[in-house]
């Protein structure tokens, strides 16, 4: 697996360029590929087909000049920027046969970032169909999304470690559409950050995926 540590400047680059990542796959049946980014801007991110006026606050994005943009994939709407680590994988469906499905290739993958958080004294859950949480507190510390090719896959996923929760009930609505283990809780009630070394995390997810070459 190719591993590539690459942030940009503005929030469509971030975006698109998983999808250069994803397509490049697909095209040339190449490597598998993680890559860490992290935004220094704060944005909005919708899921392929959220709705803006049902899940962003648009007085307070206009007011605050925050620029809204989609991606791609399905999930839900979520606010990126500087404290909120994200990991990128681009995974082969003939390679690994748990990603056929949908549901279960993120139980494989999440299980995966699981294990990676456990070795850094994170003792968190996997909720379907797409998230992580604090054991116990059922407080969301990462939320998942995939496109899905013919031959293989982009799924990405968020690591809050040093985030302004406040600054999501700031930009975003609360969702009507809730997983139950939330139970009806505001964004600053049900999202947390967690304490680790973005270095330590970076080191651990290379181990776990196999990571054999970087650029």
């Amino acid at each position: 697996m190719l591993f590539k540590k690459i942030s940009f400047k503005t929030p469509e680059e971030n975006i698109v360029y998983d999808d250069v990542l994803f397509h490049l796959a697909e095209k040339n049946d190449s490597q598998e590929v993680l890559r860490l980014w992290e935004s220094p801007d704060y944005f909005v991110v919708l899921g392929r087909i959220s709705k803006e006026d049902e899940d962003v606050n648009a007085l307070n994005v206009k007011k605050d000049r925050i620029k809204v943009i989609r991606r791609s994939s399905g999930g839900g709407t979520v606010l990126q920027g500087k404290g909120c680590l994200n990991y990128s994988l681009v995974l082969s469906k003939d390679k690994r046969k748990d990603l056929v499905d949908l549901k279960r290739s993120y139980q494989y993958i999440l299980s995966k970032v699981i294990n990676v958080l456990k070795r850094l004294n994170v003792d968190a859950e996997f909720y379907p169909i797409s998230d992580i949480a604090i054991k116990g507190t059922k407080m969301k510390i990462s939320g998942n999304a995939q496109k899905r090719g013919r031959s293989f896959i982009l799924h990405h996923g968020t690591i809050l470690y040093d985030f302004d929760i406040k600054k999501i009930e700031q930009y975003l609505l609360v969702p009507k559409d809730m997983p139950e283990y939330r139970q009806k809780r505001r964004h600053d009630e049900f999202v947390a950050n967690i304490k680790i070394s973005t270095l330590d995390f970076e080191n651990e997810i290379k181990k776990e995926f196999d990571v054999d070459k970087e650029e």
